[in-house]
């Protein structure tokens, strides 16, 4: 290995043309423009076309699991906030001990090529080249891609002697990071894709237990779950991550059910009286198959936990992965 070598980020130029609003200090509003509106012919395109590469702007997935209506009828569940509100970055970096990597959301396929890009331009010597494994070998590093737990993501590492390599990660960050703009065509189209593919994270119900389902292997859904616990489970008295064990793959955490953390909306119990109510979990990492993993619902406490009360802690659970 050449211990000269610089890892030095990489800057794309993206040029943006400024178009002007005004005129005369006059603001033209277009909203006059829509009254008198008629719709127009429909877009015919040539039938000489990719169908691979059309599909539906905004398509309904499959739902996963099975429905299973209450005793007391059936009533919508409201959005989950975090899901409507959490938007992913294209290049999120994860660090848990002395391990790290990025998830980029976009799928291998498209990341591919990028890291071959980016080793030349970093002047990497490329020794083994396998795309169908994802695996970019060079002197200096071993660039990896695969698909990652997040709907339509990658998890990509760039190792050296098995463990990461900080420098070049944070380079290759910093790269992807400026590929972003140049990607989003592909992901967009991939999106449309991914509308008939699996789902990765679901809930599913058997012999009368409700599971979360994860379509990763162990190793991989252990540290993005870990990850998002962490980032997402520290409010106390409501959702809080208590401890975690590597060795058995599991997690204890507190969590307050939707229901009584509303009739404690409305009653005014939050603060000391709250943690009486929390129901402390624990979370177990079962695998199943090399690219499966189940996660198992456990209570450590002494209030009971219903069925009802799994299914949502789990349903809130998923909606960190998705």
């Amino acid at each position: 290995m050449n211990p000269a070598l610089k890892w030095m980020p990489l800057v794309v130029s993206i040029a943006l043309v400024a178009t002007g609003c005004a005129r005369d200090g006059y603001y033209h509003d277009r909203n006059i423009d829509y009254v008198d509106a008629e719709p127009s012919a429909p877009l015919v395109l040539p039938e000489s076309r990719d169908m691979a590469r059309y599909g539906n702007a905004m398509p309904v997935p499959e739902a996963s699991g099975d429905f299973v209506p209450s005793d007391e009828g059936f009533s919508a569940p409201r959005p989950d906030e975090v899901a409507r509100s959490r938007l992913r970055d294209y290049v999120e970096r994860r660090d848990i001990g002395e391990d790290s990597w990025l998830v980029v959301n976009a799928q291998p396929n498209t990341i591919w090529p990028q890291l071959e890009d980016f080793a030349r331009r970093q002047g990497l010597n490329v020794t083994a080249s396998d795309p169908s494994r994802g695996i970019l070998e060079t002197q200096q590093a071993r660039l990896s891609v695969r698909p990652g737990l997040l709907r339509g993501s990658s998890v990509v590492r760039c190792e050296q002697a098995g463990r990461a390599y900080a420098d070049c990660l944070s380079s290759l960050s910093n790269y992807l990071g400026g590929q972003s703009q140049t990607a989003s065509t592909a992901s967009a189209l991939a999106s449309q894709r991914m509308a008939n593919e699996p789902e990765r994270v679901y809930l599913d119900r058997h012999n009368d237990e409700w599971l979360l389902v994860l379509g990763v292997g162990p190793e991989l859904a252990w540290a993005e779950l870990g990850y998002q616990l962490e980032s997402n489970f520290n409010q106390g008295n409501r959702e809080l991550l208590l401890e975690s064990d590597a060795a058995s793959r599991d997690f204890l955490v507190e969590y307050l059910p939707r229901d009584e953390r509303e009739r404690g909306f409305f009653s005014g119990f939050f603060g000391p009286d709250a943690e009486k109510m929390t129901r402390r979990l624990r979370l177990v990492l079962v695998p199943s198959g090399s690219d499966r993993t189940l996660v198992r619902v456990s209570n450590e406490g002494e209030r009971e936990l219903s069925s009802d009360d799994t299914r949502e802690f789990l349903e809130r659970v998923a909606s960190l992965l998705r």
